[in-house]
């Protein structure tokens, strides 16, 4: 097989433009991770030519790419809220959106004191990545994170454990199922939105995704009712829930928070201008 440089290999984005919206940064991402180099020593060094090797390894997961596969299961990683975590087919590869969930959060709790403790939970936390985000801006909380998946549970400890938080706990629950009696000052959640007869679970990315992660009953409101009901019982007065939506969601999910008595309900977009995640505070029930 003929050796390639960094450039040719480059020069195949257009083959994957029919699949992506990032075409040359996949190529990007694939080549620093084949290469264990960062992107700027492929602009430094476009004429490096790959080995015998190098060149077969990179076409297979280019073709991998090509056949649809998300880039993040192909290198096994994606970044989020800045910080590297592991992903692999057991759970949502992280959006950027869903970091919208952690900023309204630390907005929220803006005016503590850095030493100023707090319970947060993150229920259904796949990757761990919005309990992992939350972890490397407030030290001094103590912060729990769930799913109903053994493997995502063991995938969410290992980003963990590579990330050195030690004031994480991920364990395995169905939402509130297996979770002590106990009381939150905030709880989070990414839960399951898209309904069951979505068109698009045939597109992208989500058709590598488990359905369970991402599909519920009740055009797609079932998971979020559930945890609205349940929340309730495992905030302290005056607690926050944060849930993420579908797009078109948002006037049923306040709906929802509303009828359950939350207060200071409000819905935030997110970095295309829809409505992407709601909050509410406990009130007097």
């Amino acid at each position: 097989m003929r050796d390639i440089s960094v450039a040719q290999c480059l020069q195949l984005a257009g083959e994957l433009e029919s699949i992506s919206d990032s075409a040359r940064l996949d190529i990007e991402l694939i080549l620093c991770h084949l290469l264990q180099k960062n992107r700027t020593y492929l602009f430094t060094w476009p004429d490096k030519q790959l080995s015998a090797e190098q060149t077969e390894i990179f076409l297979q997961l280019f073709n991998r790419r090509k056949s649809g596969e998300p880039i993040a299961h192909i290198i096994g990683q994606r970044e989020f809220w800045s910080l590297p975590l592991a992903v692999n087919n057991s759970t949502l590869i992280p959006r950027p959106d869903t970091e919208l969930l952690v900023e309204t959060l630390l907005e929220l709790f803006a005016q503590d004191s850095p030493q100023q403790l707090r319970q947060c939970l993150d229920l259904g936390t796949g990757t761990g990545a919005i309990v992992l985000a939350i972890a490397s801006e407030k030290p001094h909380w103590n912060l729990l994170g769930v799913d109903f998946s053994a493997d995502a549970v063991a995938l969410a400890q290992h980003n963990c454990e590579q990330l050195g938080f030690k004031h994480v706990t991920i364990a395995q629950s169905n939402w509130f199922a297996q979770i002590p009696q106990q009381k939150f000052d905030v709880i989070v959640s990414n839960p399951p939105y898209i309904d069951p007869q979505d068109p698009h679970l045939e597109q992208g990315d989500v058709r590598f995704e488990p359905r369970s992660a991402l599909v519920a009953e009740n055009s797609g409101l079932a998971d979020i009712e559930l945890i609205l009901q349940q929340s309730w019982g495992y905030l302290h007065e005056r607690a926050w829930l944060l849930l993420e939506h579908g797009f078109d969601q948002a006037q049923a999910v306040r709906n929802l928070f509303f009828k359950r008595g939350f207060v200071q309900v409000e819905t935030r977009l997110d970095l295309g201008g829809n409505e992407r995640i709601t909050l509410g505070r406990k009130g007097q029930e």
